[in-house]
């Protein structure tokens, strides 16, 4: 080795010796060479500051989440993982040592013993194998269904009057047929009164509102939106043995539905911001979320929702909340949340076109100066192997490091179809999550109202029975302003509804992003 090298090697090592417990990537390379002697970590204590795993296909990604996972299990931390491709599910089946995995342990000073982790299969809805994990559209809230739905300021306080009438008058919105049915009744002619009583909701934007919430029905949402809700406090697990549960989300065809996934991302962190209290800066994460894919999460959305997004990875690391976005290159992640991410885990990027080459010459720019020519090494790294720099323990970036990457010691691919049936079924949540529940809510009410109002008329003598044609509705009684009323019509109200939060979701839930409470 030359001085430089040796010198290179040097600073690596020392930039990596933590005090406190961490996690092990592999053995930091240098003029080629992988050097044991020379680990490459990061400290238990700044996962929740959140990160960035990227790569081209087929570079070793989710093996590296998969690496990440496990030691992370084995540290007491619930991990919580959202699986696009169907490959993740084998972190709950033990691996299977082959000459591959024996030569990279030797090579990184790796004592690789197959095991696999404690794990819980869930599903959206339902759609294939997992127990179905599903939000009810008032828990949902106005506030964040808008910014799913891409509404305009208008429109979102729209929609936050929807939801309070709906609440006051006793309909309960459990999924998106409750919500159609609200917004169908009172842009209706029965429902004329009832619009212009909660602050003069305009029949034009109900149709807007309900256009796109049939959009997004049809995107495969509805099947998200029910009961049982979900529990999002039933991810942060830890088993007798003291390792962290690993909840694994498959998401078949989530490719053709990325509002669908999105919504749930942007649900579930905010429900656990909702409960969870703040912890500031921990030892350890109480879970530490790994979103594969995650350019389904930034496609096509709106610029409201892409500041949801920055808000929630800004807010919830002081809940003690990990995100870790994993997809092809940094690119595909927002400015303003690329920002956030203190941890890089970066393999190899393509450069065949120029816009690869701008976006690998972006990549560079985001890594502290090192001995390595970056801009060379990010298009020459093999598969198992990765550009890292993190957080030290005092919050500094460690040195860049060229590293290989340790084998995982769970099975590198999905489990037996029979080793996830016995999970499922296995699981004390099956019971609770398994069959969906329909209880009378805003569609069964307003359905049996109608119904009520159109009494059954005798067919004439003579001629076959025909369906009753329906009673004109009887014009509505004024009625002294109720609750409602006197709520939107009062000068605070509307002040409220100017801010770009709707303070209607603040004020029933005291939550940040406009969730609501359950319903026990």
């Amino acid at each position: 080795m030359t001085d430089a090298s040796t010198t290179q090697i040097d600073t690596i090592r020392s930039g990596y010796a933590f005090d406190g417990p961490a996690l092990d990537f592999g053995a930091a390379v240098v003029d080629g060479q992988a050097h044991p002697d020379a680990p490459v970590r990061i400290p238990l204590s700044v996962m929740n500051r959140h990160g960035l795993v990227a790569g081209a296909t087929g570079t070793g990604k989710t093996k590296t989440l998969q690496l990440m996972a496990e030691q992370l299990s084995r540290g007491g931390v619930p991990v919580f993982l959202a699986d696009v491709k169907g490959d993740l599910s084998g972190i709950a089946s033990p691996g299977v040592a082959n000459d591959k995995v024996s030569a990279r342990a030797a090579d990184v000073g790796q004592t690789w013993e197959a095991s696999g982790f404690p794990t819980q299969i869930f599903s959206l809805g339902g759609q294939g194998k997992g127990i179905p994990l599903r939000a009810s559209v008032t828990s949902f809230g106005p506030t964040l269904l808008s910014k799913v739905l891409g509404l305009n300021d208008t429109q979102e306080s729209s929609l936050g009057l929807i939801f309070h009438y709906a609440d006051s008058k006793g309909l309960l919105l459990d999924d998106l047929k409750d919500l159609r049915e609200v917004i169908t009744y009172l842009a209706g002619d029965e429902g004329k009164a009832e619009l212009k009583s909660i602050g003069g909701l305009s029949s034009a934007t109900a149709g807007v509102i309900l256009r796109e919430l049939v959009t997004f029905q049809n995107q495969g949402a509805d099947v998200f939106f029910g009961l049982p809700e979900f529990d999002s406090a039933d991810l942060l697990q830890v088993g007798e043995d003291g390792r962290g549960l690993v909840s694994c989300l498959e998401l078949p065809a989530v490719q053709d539905r990325p509002q669908l996934f999105s919504t749930f991302l942007m649900w579930l962190l905010a429900d656990l911001f909702h409960d969870l209290p703040e912890v500031g800066d921990v030892d350890k994460p109480k879970l530490v979320f790994f979103f594969d894919e995650a350019h389904l999460l930034f496609d096509d959305a709106s610029k409201a929702f892409l500041e949801a997004i920055e808000q929630t990875v800004r807010l919830i690391r002081s809940k003690g909340i990990g995100v870790f976005f994993v997809t092809q290159s940094p690119k595909d992640v927002p400015a303003g949340v690329l920002g956030q991410l203190g941890n890089r885990v970066q393999h190899a990027l393509r450069a065949f076109t120029p816009d690869d080459a701008k976006a690998l010459k972006a990549a560079v720019s985001t890594y502290p100066r090192s001995g390595y020519d970056l801009e060379q090494l990010l298009t020459q790294l093999g598969t198992g192997e990765a550009v890292i720099t993190v957080l030290s323990e005092r919050g500094a970036p460690t040195p860049v490091a060229w590293t290989r990457m340790r084998a995982p010691q769970s099975l590198m691919g999905p489990s037996d179809p029979a080793v996830m049936d016995q999970l499922i079924a296995g699981s004390p949540l099956a019971a609770r999550y398994t069959t969906a529940e329909d209880r009378e809510s805003a569609y069964e009410k307003l359905t049996a109202a109608q119904q009520a109002a159109q009494p059954a008329q005798a067919p004439d003598q003579g001629t076959a029975p025909t369906s009753p044609a329906p009673a004109p509705a009887p014009k509505p009684a004024k009625e002294e302003p109720g609750l409602v009323e006197q709520v939107v019509q009062s000068s605070a109200f509307k002040s409220m509804l100017r801010s770009a939060g709707t303070q209607i979701g603040r004020e029933i839930t005291r939550s940040l992003f406009g969730t609501a409470r359950r319903r026990r």
